[in-house]
C-alpha cells in the first residue's frame, strides 16, 4: 500500500499546473493547422483527446471532436472508455445486500429511443461494487458530444431464475464527461419513485500514443465483497518505447479479408504492483468457414472424377475384371453426385459466416466447421507494452450428419482393415497385395504424373533455347531435362511396376482367349504378390505356369531403356552443337571424332535401345538379345527420329547451323517415348489399386466420405490459426526461422467425454487432426489488394493438400528469403483431450477411458519429438520470453507425469500442454461438442491464468475477473448468436414452440396481443434473414 501511495504521488507530481498551461498553449498554437485539416474534410490522423490535458480548462468543441476520433496507431482502441463503481446501494430489504450489475444505454439525437450498449458483470453481496469490465465505445460506435448515456443499476434476486429489478438510474451527456476536469462524474441513482438509492461514479480512461497514461479514477476501496483488494494506482507506468504496429482484426488488410463480425470487450484489472492492466478481449468469425469447404469439395470432385477416368482408360478387360470395374465406377459416381449437390448447396448458402450448433447434423452444411471463431486477448502491462494471445475455437470436427451408431473414424478404420484382410481370399479372381504395395502404387502414380509434365515442359524450353541459339540457356535447360528424365526412368524401373503391367496384360480378353483357360468352377487364376514379385499360377487340378513373367519384364525394360537412350542422344547432339559453336574452325574434325566416340560408346553399352510401336506394345519378343526390326514410318512419328537415335548424323548435315532443326526430331521422340512409358506405368498402377479396393469398395468409399467431412472441418480451423499466427509474428525472425525449419506446432485441446456419442466424436476428431500431417503451407504475394485476393487457395488431393497464403506486398517483403522462395511449410499437430462434464464421470466409473489415454500418450511423444528437434537445429532465442520460472524441459516432464498418472478429470494436462504450446510458438485450438459452454470455460480460464502468471494480475480478483469474462465477455456472444435470429432459415413456418402456448394465451387478451406482436416480429426477422 505504501508503494501504491508513492506511485500516486509521483503521478500527481508529473502533472503540475505549469504543465497544463504549456499543453494548452501548445494546443492554441496548433489550432490554425487543425482548422485547415478540418476544412479539407477532416483527418483521422489527428491525435486523440487524451493527448491534451484540460484539468483546469474547459474543453472546446473541437477538442471534444478530437476526443471521439480514436487512436490512429491502434484501430482496436476505443474512442471512449469509462469504468463504473457504485456506492451505498440501498435495497427494499435492509437485511439483504444487492447482487448488482450496471446496464448502459445510449441515444444520439435525433434518435428518440434508447439502445442498449453494454453491461457489467454481476457482483454479489455488496453495496459498494467496483466493476472490472469497463464500458467502451469503439470507432464503429455512432456517438458524439450530444450523445446521452443512461446507466441503470439492477439487483439480481435469483441468478438461476433470472429474476431482477432496477434499483435506480442516472443520465449524463458525453460532453459533460469530457469537460469534467478529472473526466470523472459522481451521480446520484434515482429509483422509479425518484428516491435516492445510492451513488455511481463514472471515470473515463485516457489513452495516449506512447506517452504516460493516467486515469481519472480515484482511490478505490480496500475491501470488495469481503475480500482484500490491493490499492490501485492512478496511473500506468510510462511506456518504455514506441508502440509496435498491431495486426488489427478491424483494419489489417489480411485479417480483415479473413475475419469479420468482431465483438470487443474491455477490462481494467488491478495488478500486484498497484497498477492497472488494460485488457481487450475480441472474438471474430471467419469467412473461411464457407470458403474452405467450397474449395475442398471441388478438389474432391476433381479427384474422384479423375479416378473414374483412369478406370475407364484401362481399356477392354475380361468379363470378370470388367464387372469389378463397373462396380467401382458405380460407387464413385454415387459419391460424385453427392459432392456435386454439396457444392451447389454451399454456393447457394447465404447465411452467416459460421455454422450454429443447431445445424451440426445439417447434411447441406456438413463440411462447415461448427461455431468457428478466433478468440483474441490483448493485455497492456504496466510498462505500456502489449501482448496478444490468440486461440481458435471450433466445435469438435466430426461427421454429425452421418451418425455415431457404428462408432467414429478410429473404430471404423479398424473394422475396415479387418474386413479387407478377410475379404481378399473370397474373390474368384484376386491378387493379394501387402499394404506397402498399395502405398507405393499411389506414390508411383503421383511421381509419374508430375515428372511427365516436367519433362514435357523442359523439352519445350530446350527447343525454345535452340531456336534462340542460346548456349547458356541450352546447357542449363538440358541439365534440368536430363535430371527429370532420369528421375522418371528410376521411378519406372520397379519390379512392382513390371509385375503390375504383366497382371494388366493377363486381364485382357485377347490374352485369356489365346490360352486354354480351364473352367471357372474347378480352376481359376490366382496372382500372389510376394516380396515385390508377382507370381501367377493356375489353381486347380493341373498347376502350370503360363503367364511368362520374364517376357513381360523384358518388354517393359525395353520401354524405359528407350527413354534413357533418347536422352543420351539429345545430350550428345547438344554437345556437338556447342562444340561447333565454340570452335567453328575445327567443326569438321570435332564432328568426326564425336561420331567415332559415339559409335564406340554405343558398342560398349551393355543395354541397347529397342523401338516399340505404341500401337502394338503387347507383341511378343523371343529374346532381349535380338532387337526388333527397324520401325516403319507408321510406328514412330518421324523416320529421322529413329535415324538420330541410331546415331545417324543426317539431320545435322541437312540443316547446318540450325540448332532447333537438329534437336526437334530427338525431342519429339523423347516426348512420345516418355508419354508411352508414363501411360503404361499409370494404367498398371491404376489396375493394381482397382484390384486392391474391389472387395471392400462400398465400405472404403463410405469411410472416405466420413474422413473427408472431418478433415475439411479440421483444415478450416488450421488455416485460420496459421493466418493469424503468421500475421502476428510477421516481424518475429525467431518464429519465422522455426516455421520453415521444423514446421508449425498445432496444439488441439478438446473437452469431449469418452462416453456415448462424444466418444465417437473424439474418434473422428483424433483422425482428422492426424491427417493434418499431409498439409503444407506456401506463402505467396497477393496479386491484388481486394479481399478475395487475400483468401487462401487450396490445391492437391487426399494424399496431400497445399494451402497458398497470399500476403500483401509489404508483408511479403518482410518474410525471410526461404519463405519467399516458396518453401513448403509443414504442420506438426498434437491433440490432448480431458473430459470434464458429467458424462465423463460416468465413463470413469462404468465406461472406458482408454481412448483418451492413448491420444494423450501419442501426442506427448510427438510433442517431445518436436522439442528435441527444435533443440538440435534452433537456438533458444527463437522462443518467446516468459515470466514463468519453470523451463520447458520441466514443463514437459510434468506433462508426462500427468499423462501417465491416469487421474480422473486431470485438467493439469490441458493447462500444461497449452503453456508448452505458447512457449514453443505454437497455434492453439480449443474444442468441445459445440464450442460454446465448455469451450468458453476453458478459454476464459486460460486468459485469467495468463493475466495472473504473465502480467501480474492481482490474485485477489482472479475469481471476479473469471466470472466477469464468462458472463459479459465475448464468449457470451457465441451463445447469443446461436440462439438469435441470425441462424439461416430453411423455411418460413412459425416455430412450433409458439403454437403450444395458444390455448393458454387465449385465456388472457393482453397476453394474446403480446404473443401476436412477438410472432409478427419473429416472422419478419426470418424474412430478413432469408
Amino acid at each position: 500500500m505504501a508503494a501504491g501511495r508513492t506511485n500516486a504521488k509521483r503521478a500527481e507530481g508529473r502533472l503540475p499546473w505549469e504543465c497544463v498551461t504549456a499543453r494548452a498553449s501548445a494546443f492554441t498554437r496548433d489550432s490554425t493547422g487543425m482548422e485547415g485539416v478540418r476544412e479539407r474534410g477532416g483527418s483521422r490522423t489527428q491525435r486523440p483527446w487524451s493527448v491534451y490535458r484540460a484539468s483546469t480548462l474547459e474543453l472546446s468543441n473541437e477538442m471534444i471532436g478530437l476526443a471521439l476520433a480514436g487512436n490512429s496507431q491502434d484501430p482496436d482502441a476505443p474512442v471512449l472508455e469509462f469504468s463504473v463503481a457504485c456506492a451505498d446501494l440501498l435495497t427494499p430489504a435492509l437485511d439483504r445486500k444487492p447482487n448488482s450489475f450496471v446496464s448502459v444505454s445510449c441515444t444520439t439525437p435525433p434518435q428518440a429511443f434508447w439502445t442498449k450498449h453494454a453491461q457489467t458483470e454481476v457482483i454479489e453481496g455488496t453495496s459498494n461494487p467496483i466493476f472490472l469490465s469497463s464500458i467502451a465505445f469503439f470507432q464503429e460506435s455512432d456517438i458524439n458530444q450530444q450523445t446521452q448515456v443512461k446507466v441503470a443499476v439492477y439487483d439480481v434476486k435469483d441468478r438461476s431464475q433470472g429474476t431482477m429489478y432496477m434499483l435506480g438510474s442516472a443520465l449524463f451527456p458525453v460532453k459533460e464527461l469530457l469537460q469534467e476536469r478529472s473526466h470523472r462524474l459522481q451521480l446520484e441513482l434515482r429509483s422509479a419513485e425518484n428516491r435516492r438509492v445510492g451513488n455511481i461514479t463514472i471515470a473515463a480512461w485516457q489513452m495516449e500514443d506512447g506517452a504516460d497514461q493516467r486515469t481519472a479514477v480515484g482511490r478505490l476501496p480496500d475491501n470488495l465483497s469481503g475480500r482484500t483488494v490491493l490499492p490501485v494506482d492512478e496511473s500506468l507506468a510510462e511506456s518504455m518505447g514506441a508502440r509496435m504496429k498491431y495486426a488489427s482484426l478491424f483494419r489489417d488488410t489480411l485479417l480483415r479479408s479473413v475475419f469479420g463480425g468482431t465483438m470487443s470487450r474491455m477490462y481494467r484489472l488491478p495488478t500486484t504492483a498497484g497498477n492497472h492492466l488494460r485488457v481487450l478481449e475480441q472474438m471474430a468469425e471467419s469467412v473461411l468457414s464457407l470458403n474452405v469447404p467450397r474449395q475442398f469439395v471441388k478438389l474432391l470432385l476433381e479427384e474422384d472424377a479423375a479416378r473414374v477416368c483412369e478406370l475407364e482408360e484401362l481399356g477392354e478387360l475380361s468379363p470378370c475384371w470388367e464387372g469389378l470395374r463397373r462396380q467401382i465406377v458405380s460407387q464413385y459416381q454415387t459419391i460424385i453426385l453427392g459432392y456435386q449437390e454439396t457444392v451447389s448447396d454451399l454456393n447457394a448458402y447465404r447465411g452467416p459466416s459460421f455454422k450454429a450448433s443447431s445445424l451440426k447434423a445439417e447434411r447441406k452444411l456438413e463440411f462447415m466447421s461448427t461455431n468457428l471463431h478466433v478468440q483474441r486477448m490483448r493485455a497492456q502491462d504496466e510498462l505500456g507494452l502489449e501482448h496478444t494471445y490468440d486461440v481458435v475455437t471450433v466445435g469438435a470436427p466430426a461427421a454429425h450428419c452421418r451418425g455415431f451408431k457404428n462408432g467414429g473414424l478410429r473404430k471404423l478404420i479398424q473394422k475396415f482393415e479387418e474386413a479387407k484382410k478377410h475379404s481378399a481370399p473370397s474373390s474368384s479372381q484376386s491378387i493379394v497385395f501387402i499394404p506397402q504395395d498399395v502405398v507405393r502404387a499411389k506414390e508411383i502414380i503421383a511421381h509419374v504424373n508430375t515428372l511427365k509434365t516436367q519433362v514435357g515442359y523442359y523439352a519445350e524450353r530446350l527447343s525454345r533455347a535452340a531456336k534462340e541459339r542460346s548456349p547458356g540457356g541450352l546447357e542449363r535447360t538440358l541439365a534440368i531435362l536430363a535430371d527429370k528424365t532420369r528421375q522418371l526412368v528410376t521411378v519406372c524401373d520397379s519390379k512392382l511396376l513390371a509385375s503390375a503391367i504383366q497382371a494388366l496384360n493377363a486381364a485382357r480378353p485377347e490374352y485369356i482367349a489365346s490360352k486354354a483357360s480351364p473352367s471357372a468352377d474347378s480352376q481359376h487364376v490366382v496372382l500372389r504378390n510376394d516380396q515385390d514379385t508377382l507370381l501367377a499360377t493356375w489353381s486347380g487340378s493341373s498347376s502350370r505356369s503360363s503367364l511368362h513373367v520374364d517376357w513381360h519384364e523384358e518388354e517393359w525394360e525395353k520401354v524405359w531403356l528407350n527413354v534413357d537412350k533418347c536422352l543420351e542422344c539429345i545430350i550428345q547432339r547438344v554437345d556437338k552443337l556447342l562444340q561447333k559453336e565454340r570452335r567453328p574452325s575445327l567443326g569438321g574434325q570435332d564432328n568426326t571424332q564425336s561420331d567415332l566416340q559415339g559409335g564406340a560408346s554405343w558398342k560398349g553399352e551393355e543395354k541397347r535401345a529397342f523401338w516399340i510401336n505404341p500401337e502394338s506394345t503387347s507383341q511378343a519378343s523371343s529374346s532381349s538379345a535380338s532387337p526388333p526390326p527397324p520401325p516403319s514410318s507408321s510406328s514412330l512419328p518421324a523416320l529421322s527420329s529413329a535415324q538420330e537415335a541410331y546415331g545417324c548424323p543426317g539431320a545435322e548435315e541437312a540443316y547446318p547451323g540450325e540448332w532447333s532443326e537438329a534437336l526437334y526430331p530427338l525431342l519429339t521422340t523423347l516426348t512420345e517415348c516418355v508419354t508411352m512409358m508414363s501411360d503404361k506405368a499409370k494404367k498398371s498402377m491404376v489396375f493394381l489399386l482397382m484390384q486392391d479396393s474391389a472387395p471392400t469398395i462400398a465400405m472404403d468409399l463410405s469411410l472416405q466420405c466420413r474422413r473427408d467431412v472431418v478433415f475439411c472441418q479440421t483444415l478450416t480451423a488450421l488455416i485460420c490459426g496459421f493466418i493469424i499466427k503468421l500475421r502476428n509474428c510477421l516481424r518475429d525472425n525467431g518464429f519465422l526461422r522455426q516455421l520453415y525449419t521444423i514446421g508449425l506446432l498445432a496444439q488441439f485441446e478438446s473437452l469431449l467425454s469418452t462416453y456415448g456419442e462424444e466418444l465417437a466424436m473424439l474418434e473422428d476428431m483424433s483422425v482428422g487432426i492426424m491427417d493434418l500431417r499431409n498439409v503444407t503451407f506456401k506463402v505467396t504475394q497477393a496479386t491484388g489488394s481486394s479481399a478475395p485476393d487475400m483468401l487462401p487457395i487450396i490445391t492437391g488431393n487426399r494424399d496431400g493438400f497445399n494451402v497458398r497464403i497470399p500476403l500483401p506486398g509489404t508483408m511479403f517483403d518482410a518474410l525471410p528469403r526461404e519463405i519467399q522462395s516458396g518453401m513448403l511449410l509443414r504442420v506438426r499437430p498434437v491433440h490432448f483431450n480431458v473430459g470434464i462434464n458429467e458424462q465423463q464421470t460416468l465413463a470413469e466409473k462404468f465406461g472406458d477411458t482408454s481412448l483418451q489415454e492413448t491420444i494423450n500418450m501419442e501426442s506427448l511423444c510427438r510433442l517431445n519429438s518436436y522439442y528435441e528437434q527444435f533443440k538440435e537445429v534452433l537456438p533458444e532465442d527463437c522462443l518467446p520470453r516468459s515470466r514463468s520460472q519453470t523451463c520447458l524441459p520441466e514443463l514437459l516432464r510434468f506433462l508426462g507425469q500427468n499423462v501417465h498418472a491416469r487421474k480422473n478429470k486431470n485438467v493439469d494436462i490441458l493447462w500444461q500442454a497449452a503453456e508448452i504450446c505458447r512457449r514453443l510458438n505454437g497455434v492453439r485450438f480449443t474444442s468441445c461438442k459445440s464450442a460454446k459452454d465448455r469451450t468458453a470455460m476453458s478459454v476464459t480460464l486460460e486468459q485469467c491464468l495468463i493475466l495472473q502468471h504473465e502480467h501480474g494480475m492481482a490474485p485477489q480478483v482472479f475469481t471476479q475477473a473469471l466470472d466477469c469474462m464468462r458472463r459479459v465477455g465475448t464468449r457470451e456472444g457465441v451463445i447469443q448468436k446461436n440462439l438469435s435470429g441470425l441462424l439461416p432459415v430453411r423455411d418460413l413456418r412459425l416455430d412450433p414452440g409458439l403454437l403450444y402456448s395458444l390455448p393458454l394465451l387465449a385465456l388472457s387478451p393482453n397476453l394474446l396481443l403480446v404473443w401476436i406482436f412477438l410472432s409478427v416480429a419473429y416472422f419478419l426477422a426470418k424474412l430478413r434473414c432469408s
